[in-house]
């Protein structure tokens, strides 16, 4: 490493130990919201209560935030299929990670959360555990953790790797401390071939284009038979707006409104449509599904404003209850919300955000919709389109018209779901692949 480069890390780990309250702060301030935060605080600065001998010579798997952690649990099982005995410290950053992560331990396994990156805090981690391998999921690349693992000898590998465009101009501004750490990495093993040119950009290894690790996933089978007999039992399509995040809410029930008047009025042109219409009036259901589960209550008041009546998940017993809205409010069921929709509208792709992964829409022959901000997921979107799985919109409004014109004509939607499954079976492989490319690391 340069000097310059070296005077930049060092600029950087005086920020990270100096930001540590400030970390503090924010952890409390979430933990309100959601206690998980609050679980375990003192393991994000180095400080273990498991003794060191049980702790060493595991392999980590760092998996950030749910959706990341879903992923290592496709890599886990490829990796114990291998290697029957290898034992796995996974790591967080989330509560919903940690969540989601604490059903993929076994005997032998450790969960903690991540390190913060200070020099101090990542030391510790690494004198602790001493972990014979890192495997980083998508796009967790920190300077001063890569700087620990390869001060101590500990390879890291970046799996499942995705580097979008905006992320990369954002890396090239900080080149004097990106680079080095994208250097100093073992292996990368990138997602698709334009996310492969984005990593050598930052010197990064790229060893391998084995895919998306999450076409590997199967969708829950009884998940998706219930959220089937519930469509089929509904008497009408389901439109889901999937994954949604703040703002995006309102516009989709705006949208619906102005949609169900519209028809409406073309309906009874003579009668002269009056008064508010509820997208109750519609001629297909709605299901929201927020993206973050301590948004459950703030969308339920949404929908409440806007005159609407809700009826969360939480409170089905055998099936649905009656209401404007169907508001999904737990977590990992997906499978079920997919399967009981005919068409989904992608969260995060109507406002600036980069919308969210739609291939387990596409596995469980959910067709949908997107908005023009997929650019964290871009290759997938552009191939999903390109397969017939998926549509692109301009805005919210376009979107509840296109879905409405595919629900009311069955075999287009029953078209786009058929692309949907062929899509998801043609890109399989890549934890095969990603396991068969980590054999010389994992030799015993």
């Amino acid at each position: 490493m340069g000097s310059a480069s070296l005077m930049i890390r060092q600029l950087y780990s005086l920020l990270m130990w100096a930001a540590q309250p400030f970390l503090r702060r924010k952890l409390r301030r979430r933990g309100l919201a959601e206690p998980g935060y609050l679980d375990a605080i003192e393991e994000r600065f180095g400080h273990y209560t498991l003794p060191a001998e049980t702790a060493s010579e595991l392999v980590w798997v760092h998996a950030v935030s749910l959706g990341e952690t879903r992923t290592a649990g496709i890599l886990l099982a490829a990796l114990r299929t291998r290697w029957p005995g290898v034992r796995i410290l996974l790591t967080h950053g989330t509560a919903t990670g940690r969540a989601e992560g604490a059903g993929l331990l076994r005997a032998g396994d450790v969960q903690v959360w991540q390190p913060w990156d200070s020099q101090a805090a990542v030391a510790r981690f690494f004198t602790h555990f001493k972990p014979r391998l890192g495997l980083l999921l998508e796009t967790e690349v920190w300077p001063n953790t890569v700087a620990g693992a390869q001060a101590r000898g500990v390879p890291l590998v970046l799996v499942n790797a995705r580097l979008s465009d905006k992320s990369l101009q954002q890396a090239l501004r900080m080149a004097r401390l990106s680079r080095p750490a994208y250097a100093a990495l073992a292996a990368v093993y990138a997602q698709s071939d334009n996310d492969a040119e984005r990593l050598r950009k930052l010197g990064a290894r790229v060893e391998g284009v084995f895919g998306n690790l999450k076409f590997d996933a199967a969708p829950d089978a009884a998940q998706q038979d219930l959220g089937r007999r519930w469509r089929q039992a509904g008497g009408r399509p389901v439109l889901m707006l999937a994954s949604s995040r703040e703002g995006e809410e309102d516009d989709f029930l705006n949208q619906v409104t102005a949609l169900a008047l519209s028809t409406r009025a073309q309906a009874a042109p003579e009668k002269g449509a009056t008064g508010e219409p509820s997208p109750a009036t519609a001629d297909f259901r709605i299901l929201i599904v927020p993206r973050h589960p301590q948004r459950f209550d703030e969308v339920q008041a949404l929908v409440e404003k806007h005159g609407l009546s809700v009826s969360r998940r939480s409170s089905w017993a055998d099936a649905p209850v009656a209401a404007d809205v169907w508001l999904g409010d737990s977590l990992g069921e997906m499978a079920l919300y997919y399967a009981m929709s005919d068409v989904a509208l992608l969260g995060g792709s109507f406002a600036p955000l980069g919308g969210q992964n739609l291939i387990e829409a596409a596995a469980c022959g959910c067709p949908v919709i997107m908005g023009p901000h997929t650019f964290n997921f871009a290759e997938v979107a552009e191939l999903a389109e390109a397969a017939g799985a998926a549509r692109r919109v301009q805005d919210m409004a376009e979107a509840v018209r296109a879905a409405r014109a595919m629900l009311i004509r069955p075999a287009a939607q029953q078209a786009a779901a058929t692309a949907g499954r062929q899509f998801s079976a043609q890109h399989r492989g890549a934890a095969a692949n990603t396991v068969r490319a980590l054999e010389e690391l994992l030799k015993d």
